[in-house]
């Protein structure tokens, strides 16, 4: 396979992401992948039972052919907007993109034709709206069901009690196939805040399988609390600066209510 096409860097970019940012992003790759691996070793667990999903929010297109051309396959991206233009931009690769923050209804039809993975399903019409758009692309979309775990009101997501019925629910709409549950847990450098969050989230799942045996995987843990997500039993971590460095924005501007505690 060729090696995607590259940009030049600007000075801008060079100061973001090095002069080489291919050989930094496989550098800061395997580190994570270590990490996971290291992680996994504690608790007794296969590290292939661990899914890496590169958080790219904030990284350019042109920088992110680097990221393709050090192995980085699926992409996801907060915010749809910015999602759609980077694809537009980089239709010659073989990427998978995921969405894994909060969606608008209004937005539905752009991501249903072209997401491979939602990590933010979180009301009945949500589902519903998804579902007849789905239909009309002709597709189907892998989904994963957004509970609020940390009880903060500033987070989307079901609560807990509202999940076994929302799995009901979900029954109705072919067009989706639920994977797992997703969460973000508070925001803290405090773990013995943050992994109940974690644990949580794993009792629901486990509680699920009885009647929706579909719901196997758990999407949770970022890049400052995902080895204590890897702990508590997550299939999936969205990792994004450990991998592409420290956004030049804030929180906030991709997590409503973030308020690091």
């Amino acid at each position: 396979m060729n090696p995607p096409l590259r940009s030049p860097l600007s000075q801008e970019d060079a100061q973001r992401f090095g002069s080489d940012p291919f050989s930094t992003f496989r550098a800061n790759l395997a580190s994570v992948e270590d990490r996971i691996a290291r992680a996994c070793a504690r608790i007794g667990r296969d590290p292939a039972s661990v899914r890496l999903l590169a958080i790219t929010k904030t990284v350019p297109a042109h920088i992110l052919r680097y990221a393709f051309e050090a192995g980085i396959r699926c992409f996801g991206e907060n915010k749809i907007q910015e999602a759609i233009t980077k694809r537009e931009a980089l239709n010659d690769l073989a990427i998978d993109w995921a969405v894994v923050g909060h969606l608008q209804t209004n937005k539905v039809k752009y991501l249903a034709r072209f997401a491979s993975e939602f990590h933010a399903l979180d009301s009945v019409r949500l589902a519903d709206t998804l579902n007849s758009r789905l239909e009309r692309e002709n597709r189907t979309l892998d989904v994963y069901v957004q509970v609020n775990t940390s009880g903060e009101e500033s987070k989307f997501g079901l609560q807990p009690s509202e999940l076994m019925t929302f799995a009901d629910d979900l029954e109705r709409f072919p067009r989706l196939r639920p994977r797992g549950l997703m969460t973000l847990a508070l925001f803290s450098t405090d773990m013995m805040k943050v992994r109940p969050c974690f644990t949580l989230l794993r009792h629901l799942r486990d509680e699920l399988l009885q009647n929706h045996p579909e719901f196997t995987e758990l999407s949770m843990g970022m890049t400052g609390d995902f080895e204590v997500a890897i702990e508590e039993g997550a299939t999936v971590v969205r990792v994004g600066q450990a991998i592409f460095g420290k956004r030049p924005t804030s929180d906030s501007d991709y997590w409503p209510g973030f308020a690091p505690v």
